[in-house]
């Protein structure tokens, strides 16, 4: 079977291994000229990222690069590279990267028009019909890690500075023009990266297709999702260089994104916070926080569960499926609980602020309380 497609569903992406060499003809489509591309420190000195500057260059384009992306974006790299692109004179964004420079990079096109601050534009009720849609920049989007799914997603999570907490930044005209997902561009990654990315996508399946509201096409898409996941982030994990195992998961990590249109539930509620104010890995955090939410969640998804063990293939119902997520977890090398994970002496008042006021909650299948809530993080820790 040929691992490679044209979609045209959320958006339009470019998938299989070596379409990178087609940036320019993405940047044609999205109607971009002088593309700044738009990725984090770390990728900055890649090859990966060299190699695409020179297919922009070699097209014509220009090769100007903005890299001064926190592993956890703030409004602080946006205003800076607001104005990068400005100074520049760029008609478009390329966000390359994992999640943070996918977010980053879509939000430096979102507001390099905008006359109003970042935070008018958080994703509450419709504060997104606040923003000028014409001002919003062409985005092309070239994902590097398979589990954000950013690349294809109608917004952005960016961290106040001053308050440490995640916000999430909606317009619909965020959502990338076109996506270039190419395997190849993971091959890199180490194993821990591979397995907190993976799990990420991991999280946003199962949480959407917990999620009590109504989108089945969504529901069928996070099923889906699980299933690759399954199969093909062991392989990932094991030999980086499996480049069917490597294009499987950036189907999944689209999926992922794809389906949490139909809502996140606790386990993002609670990693948002923690990762804002102890900056750990956001996928990674998930993973640890996923076992205790499936327990919380128990009483309202039993059934929902069953369903996806036999689809999986996992016997043994709910309680399958949860030893399955323990073992997987084991396997990928996640530490058993948030303490493992670093987060030493937490603020357990102000993770549970975080997490109620978090956008997740609503998805959830059981309501969150203060009561309920801090329980929960207590056995995440």
């Amino acid at each position: 079977m040929s691992l490679t497609a044209n979609w045209s569903y959320p958006t339009s992406i470019r998938f299989g291994a070596g379409r990178i060499s087609e940036i320019a003809q993405a940047c044609a489509a999205a109607g971009i000229q002088k593309p700044l591309l738009v990725t984090d420190r770390g990728l900055a000195g890649m090859a990966i990222a060299t190699r695409t500057l020179d297919l922009l260059e070699d097209a014509g384009l220009g090769r100007a690069m903005f890299s001064d992306v926190d592993p956890n974006p703030n409004e602080k790299n946006a205003e800076a590279g607001v104005k990068a692109y400005r100074e520049g004179g760029h008609d478009g964004v390329i966000a390359f990267g994992g999640g943070s420079g996918l977010d980053l990079g879509k939000v430096v096109a979102f507001m390099a028009g905008q006359s109003r601050p970042i935070w008018d534009f958080e994703d509450i009720g419709d504060w997104w019909t606040r923003a000028d849609p014409e001002a919003i920049a062409p985005i092309v989007a070239v994902p590097t890690t398979a589990g954000t799914g950013s690349e294809v997603g109608r917004a952005s999570v960016i961290t106040n500075s001053e308050t440490a907490e995640k916000k999430i930044i909606f317009h619909p005209r965020i959502l990338p023009r076109v996506v270039i997902c190419d395997p190849e561009l993971t091959v890199g990654m180490p194993p821990f990266i591979t397995a907190g990315t993976g799990l990420d996508a991991f999280a946003h399946c199962v949480e959407a297709f917990c999620s009590p509201h109504y989108h089945p096409m969504s529901q069928g898409i996070a099923l889906e999702g699980m299933r690759l996941v399954k199969v093909y982030l062991p392989r990932a994990y094991a030999d980086g260089s499996d480049i069917e195992a490597r294009a499987q998961m950036m189907s999944a990590a689209a999926m992922g994104a794809t389906a949490f249109q139909k809502g996140l539930g606790a386990i993002h509620a609670l990693s948002h916070p923690i990762g804002a104010i102890y900056h750990t890995h956001h996928g990674t955090t998930n993973a640890v926080c996923m076992p205790a939410v499936l327990q919380f969640n128990k009483p309202a998804i039993t059934g929902v569960i069953e369903r996806a063990a036999w689809y999986l293939g996992i016997e043994g119902g709910f309680d399958g499926f949860c030893g399955f997520v323990d073992d997987l977890n084991a396997a990928m090398g996640i530490p058993a609980t948030l303490g493992d994970l670093g987060v030493k002496d937490p603020d357990i008042d102000r993770i549970v602020r975080g997490a109620l006021a978090d956008p997740s909650t609503g998805g959830n299948p059981v309501e969150m309380t203060e009561e309920n809530t801090r329980k929960l993080l207590m056995a995440c820790l």
